[in-house]
């Protein structure tokens, strides 16, 4: 991956979402583009705040309650689908949840138990994907719904440019319970957009990857939008549109995903994927053979 890139923080997109959209532009350059990539299912197989929900138990900032109740919002989420009554239950739930917690202390926890918490979580096809982008000369942006404590780390292991992600208001070293930030469904897309004015990225010219109908906006805000393991609402969508459709299967460790390894990731997913092949078809031989022959072997 790229050796130009900055660690990412938090963009001005997820932090000033309401601010003059003509302050400081940069003019869009047909040359330069981004791919913006979902974090949850995504580039990695499950919820990033799910995660690291066992360390925050550890920690003592979470309750089992206060981790049965996230874990019940987050399946009335999932269930009930993505319309404004169940967005306002899910940011409700994290506002409640965090509020009082020590912000030195959970992002202490979450770089503590990074790899813990995560590996072996990480998309070797995403790991892949990512570096090919970089390689074009594309910046990669990490887009979730999550706190950008948690999902900074992650965002700088995989060598990202940047992250758009939830801002949660803080006070005396502690969260107030307020989001100045959410980034989920059409905001995610506002972010990309204040962002790409002020990067001076062509939008038409960038990517966005995702597996959920709620990143909808996302994926329509660019030129070249796939879906990632989609649900069954955004592969329909993704049928109408005309949307690539990728298959992500093979969770690595995201320790052995780091920018100087990302090469050497790539070349050993196309080692596993090669010796797959000749399994397949070596079994598909043996059946044909009824069993007979040299087998596998």
């Amino acid at each position: 991956m790229s050796d130009a890139t900055a660690e990412p923080t938090a963009d001005p997109a997820a932090e000033e979402p309401t601010g003059d959209p003509t302050a400081d532009r940069a003019p869009a350059d047909p040359h330069r583009a981004a791919a913006f990539f979902d974090l949850d299912k995504t580039i990695i197989a499950t919820s990033s705040a799910t995660a690291f929900s066992r360390p925050f138990l550890a920690g003592g900032l979470l309750t089992r309650r206060a981790m049965l109740r996230a874990a019940y919002a987050q399946f009335l989420y999932q269930v009930g689908g993505a319309d404004e009554v169940q967005t306002e239950r899910m940011r409700a739930q994290l506002s409640r949840m965090v509020t009082g917690w020590d912000v030195d202390q959970v992002s202490a926890i979450v770089e503590r138990t990074l790899h813990e918490s995560i590996d072996p979580a990480v998309y070797a096809e995403a790991v892949v994907l990512i570096d090919e982008h970089h390689r074009a000369g594309r910046d990669v942006i990490v887009v979730s719904a999550s706190g950008r404590e948690l999902v900074e780390p992650i965002a700088r292991l995989l060598g990202a440019d940047g992250v758009i992600a939830t801002h949660m208001r803080v006070a005396d070293g502690r969260y107030t319970g307020l989001i100045d930030f959410y980034a989920y469904g059409p905001a995610k897309a506002e972010a990309m957009a204040d962002l790409a004015h002020l990067r001076g990225y062509d939008l038409q010219a960038s990517y966005a990857y995702s597996d959920s109908i709620t990143d909808e906006p996302m994926l329509a805000a660019v030129g070249h939008a796939a879906v990632v393991n989609p649900d069954r609402a955004l592969r329909r969508l993704a049928e109408e549109r005309g949307w690539e459709t990728l298959r992500f299967v093979r969770p690595v460790s995201l320790r052995l995903m780091s920018r100087r390894d990302s090469r050497t990731a790539a070349v050993v997913l196309l080692l596993l994927l090669a010796a797959g092949a000749v399994v397949w078809v070596l079994a598909g031989r043996w059946r044909r053979n009824g069993g007979r022959g040299r087998g596998l072997g």
